[in-house]
């Protein structure tokens, strides 16, 4: 997978877990809880959802790298080069 379909992917995992957001708006370098109404649950749910999805494993202390869609991107891009 290249970054824009990564980043496309991620931002479908956001829209299905929060359908009332505006991610249309959404800034690659802020993070997306300060964004959006999001809370610990709802990124679980998103881990969970691209494990589901992909058999991506995200230990717990690499959470912080999601944080941002930018920083999620990077940290996937490698993760996902093989889908």
């Amino acid at each position: 997978m290249t970054a824009s379909q990564i980043r496309a992917t991620i931002l479908e995992v956001i829209g299905q877990i929060l359908p009332d957001e505006d991610l249309s708006k959404l800034k690659g370098d802020v993070r997306i809880r300060d964004q959006v109404e999001m809370d610990s649950m709802d990124f679980l749910d998103i881990i969970m959802e691209l494990r589901k999805r992909y058999g991506i494993e995200v230990p717990e202390e690499d959470y912080m790298k999601l944080a941002t869609l930018d920083s999620a991107v990077a940290y996937l891009e490698p993760r996902m080069a093989h889908l």
